[in-house]
């Protein structure tokens, strides 16, 4: 539709204000098809938003949209593309796509009718195949998908359901009609960037947000949240989300999902089946889960029973699902009806379970499997998108898009036809559909784009519930088909416009129906690995950094020798070297060793390197970070990262970031509940600062150490004031001794780390019932008795080398016992229970 489509008609109100903002279209095709409706008047839902929007001053417009890019870079929200291992910002229009509500209604009612479509065909298929038997479906078109999973027929799902959620890819043609471009069954993905985009949006937008009486998204995912939860067969279940893990390309959304609706996000190697039910790993052994909501495609969800080299599952979930001792949503199988060799049928199925026609039609297409349609793509090739029949890249063509044959060279052209001819139940032909365009601001003015729109819904007691807005995605070429998030594409957020004002809404419950509970819950061993890695990770870099600094910015008087001063200089160079910081040797320059052990790409024991691995160890804990502790990390990599010119540069770099850990250490004990999760990174901290600085003690306070050697090891550990408050004399050996290892009211002493470790593993609970101490507690309690009976005069170059050997052996026992892996990990041993 082209800006002349309206000539001839009696503008409405708001008319002139939209062809203000139109004016920069005359050099391009025609303004965004969304601003017209059938009738070639603008739509009031567009006509209301540019008479606020236009109502700003371009400097305000342009804040705000700074201001929502700011929240996108702080929050972490990413995601990647096909193909690619490296995250990207999350590449939000600042434009809405607006819905009026009775448009919106229509939507909502053909997509309730089309879940209920594919339920009762699911139905089907899975149970007394009438369908296939009667011919309505062809039994190729189904056995052709590696999504019919035969290990489920006959199964009924547990919680009654095949679809617990539905999703639809949705165009709208130049013409104003709304077409279905696909189906989404399997594990629909974007709700929780629709909730994203949203969130965004409308903190950037508060007051045109709040005017435009936009429909909530709250009552929907509380709905969601709720019939899942109704589905167990129990009062107060467990429910996870399954996720492959960090490397996947929607991991984001995964975690805000679960942190939003209140589930576990879990991995397969998080998960146990015992008997007939599936168990999460935790720190307190076995604990059943009821409700699993999968984001990991079918065929991998079980090694034993569907793909066997799988790595993302879990052994004998499918058996657990036959016995119905777990609801898995949506249902494994259930991704066989996004085969596009299937949408021809649809029509006459809707007519033959429903009784009634689509409501809304998808975009016509022709499965090759059937001899009249293959002889129909082929004599008309040109006319078509060729697409692959069960989802994926066309078969024998690189990509994920659909092929052109009219833009393919003449053998390319000659080669698709014979694969058609050749195993047509493969390929789809499909009517090329021009998509409708929407705004987006782009370089400072507005631009017309093709979008598709993901429609969620979901399964409720009372029937379908259909997300009010959902996830679009725009294409960044004006001619596109068919858009997915790879490079050029954007998402957009959805308003659906109400008439009247809409009542604010949100997921959390009434408060006069919540019942008290103060439990602090069980954090799963996955999680816990993870959280006590994470504090190694962020003390192990505090140290690197201590040593950086201490070697940039040297603390001894500038009045004494030299020799001694170098000595300490070279003990600093040699410990860098030896945690893997650098690789100069001490006879290069210090202020080189610095720079390589701040940001030294190659250096795995670099500051940078450890807060890179501080970062990914983070990422997967996503759900149980808050936004600052997650912005103080992502900060720390960002500084790192800047490349340093001279030494100030080093010695400001290591100061800011030893500032931003110190604000870490202050959100995790200030705002962490003290559950399990808070005590594995504390543990993890504690773990790490001991063992350093016993290592930092045995380098400057050996038998040998010099008064330089001491003053740089009170640098290190942070100790100069409390020392020259108590001692008044320069440093010396005992006292320094005592005060950085035995010391108990020194939170920075090794005694001070040991007690806290020993208070926290006392606190976890035991996984054995014989009444005995666990090896964990059994050496924390052994070094603690040593530390607390030890005298300074008894510590010696060697005691301090066994210290330290006493303090690897207790981190790793407790890696062993409350983070086993492998086969010790399926195999848990006289567990206080089965909750």
């Amino acid at each position: 539709m082209t800006g002349q489509a309206g000539q001839g008609k009696k503008p409405r109100p708001g008319h002139r204000k939209v062809a203000q903002w139109t004016r920069d279209y005359e050099r391009l095709p025609g303004i965004p098809d969304e601003f017209i409706a059938q009738d070639g008047t603008p739509r009031e839902v567009w006509t209301r938003f540019f008479e606020a929007f236009g109502a700003m001053a371009p400097v305000e417009i342009e804040r705000r949209f700074g201001s929502a890019d700011r929240h996108l870079r702080e929050a972490g929200v990413t995601y990647r593309a096909p193909g690619e291992i490296a995250d990207r910002i999350w590449p939000l229009s600042h434009v809405p796509l607006l819905i009026d509500e009775s448009e919106w209604l229509q939507i909502s009612a053909a997509m309730t009718q089309r879940a209920e479509l594919l339920e009762k065909i699911l139905g089907d298929l899975y149970g007394d195949a009438s369908l296939v038997a009667s011919g309505a479906i062809p039994a190729a078109a189904i056995a052709g998908s590696s999504e019919y999973l035969r290990a489920m027929r006959g199964v009924k799902p547990p919680g009654g359901r095949y679809l617990n959620v539905y999703a639809a890819d949705l165009g709208r043609g130049p013409d104003g009609r709304w077409w279905v471009l696909g189906d989404r069954t399997q594990a629909p993905s974007g709700m929780g960037y629709a909730l994203e985009n949203r969130l965004v949006l409308s903190r950037a937008f508060t007051d045109l947000y709040k005017s435009m009486n936009v429909e909530r998204v709250a009552p929907f995912f509380e709905a969601f949240r709720d019939s899942l939860r109704a589905s167990a067969d129990r009062d107060e279940p467990r429910v996870g989300l399954l996720s492959p893990g960090p490397f996947s390309e929607t991991y984001f959304e995964h975690a805000t999902l679960a942190r939003y609706l209140g589930f576990l996000l879990v991995e397969g190697d998080d998960l146990a089946v015992s008997g007939d039910r599936v168990h999460i790993r935790t720190v307190a052994g076995l604990k059943r889960l009821d409700v699993l909501l999968r984001r990991v495609d079918a065929n991998s969800l079980d090694p034993l029973e569907l793909d066997a080299s799988s790595q993302l599952g879990v052994p004998g979930l499918i058996d657990v699902v036959r016995k119905n001792g777990v609801v898995v949503a949506n249902m494994p199988g259930s991704g066989v009806m996004e085969a596009r060799a299937l949408l021809g049928f649809l029509p006459s199925l809707s007519r033959k379970l429903l009784g009634e026609p689509l409501k809304m039609p998808h975009i016509a297409t022709w499965w090759c499997g059937q001899k009249s349609a293959r002889e129909e793509v082929l004599a008309r090739l040109d006319d078509f998108a060729i697409e692959g029949a069960y989802g994926g890249a066309v078969p024998g063509f690189p990509g994920y898009s659909p092929v052109l044959p009219s833009q393919l060279s003449p053998s390319e052209r000659e080669r698709l036809k014979a694969a058609i001819a050749n195993r047509g139940v493969d390929y789809v032909g499909q009517e090329l559909v021009q998509l409708s365009t929407t705004p987006v601001w782009d370089n400072g003015r507005l631009a017309p784009r093709p979008f598709v729109l993901r429609v969620f819904a979901a399964a409720t007691p009372d029937g379908w519930t259909i997300m009010p807005g959902g996830f679009c995605r725009i294409a960044d070429q004006p001619d596109a088909r068919a858009v997915s998030m790879g490079a050029g594409a954007r998402a957009a957020d959805v308003w659906v416009v109400a008439d009247k004002a809409v009542a604010a809404s949100t997921l959390l419950p009434a408060v006069d129906n919540v019942r008290i509970r103060r439990i602090a819950g069980w954090v799963p061993s996955r999680a816990a690995d993870n959280l006590f890695w994470l504090g190694r990770y962020l003390e192990r870099a505090e140290s690197t950094l201590r040593l950086i600094r201490a070697l940039s910015v040297p603390q001894r008087d500038p009045g004494k020798g030299g020799a001694t001063g170098q000595q300490s200089i070279e003990r600093i160079q040699r410990m860098l070297m030896t945690w893997g910081a650098t690789s100069l040797t001490s006879r290069s320059q210090p202020a080189k060793i610095a720079a390589q052990a701040l940001q030294g790409e190659e250096q795995f024991g670099s500051a940078l390197s450890l807060v890179r691995s501080a970062l990914r160890t983070a990422t997967s804990l996503r759900e149980r970070l808050s936004p600052d502790a997650w912005q103080v990390i992502t900060e720390m990599a960002e500084r790192l990262a800047h490349e340093v010119e001279d030494d100030d540069d080093v010695v400001s770099a290591a100061e800011l970031t030893l500032q931003e850990l110190a604000s870490f250490a202050g959100l995790a004990q200030e705002n962490m509940n003290r559950a399990a999760g808070w005590r594995f990174l504390e543990m993890g901290r504690r773990a790490e600062r001991a063992i350093n600085t016993t290592r930092f003690a045995r380098q400057f306070a050996s038998d040998e150490a010099t008064s330089d050697d001491l003053d740089i090891l009170l640098t290190l550990v942070d100790c100069q004031i409390t020392y020259r408050s108590r001692y008044l004399v320069g440093p010396l050996l005992a006292p320094v001794r005592d005060l950085v290892v035995l010391d108990p009211y020194n939170p920075r002493s090794v005694a001070f780390q040991v007690s806290a470790l020993n208070d926290h593993i006392a606190s976890l609970p035991t996984l054995k019932e014989n009444g005995l101490m666990e090896r964990p507690q059994r050496l924390a309690v052994a070094l603690r008795s040593s530390l607390v009976t030890g005298e300074a005069s008894e510590i010696h170059t060697k005691s301090l080398f066994a210290l330290e050997q006493d303090l690897l052996t207790l981190a790793d026992s407790i890696g062993l016992h409350y983070f086993p892996h492998g086969a010790s990990a399926s195999r848990p041993e006289k567990l206080t229970g089965l909750a």
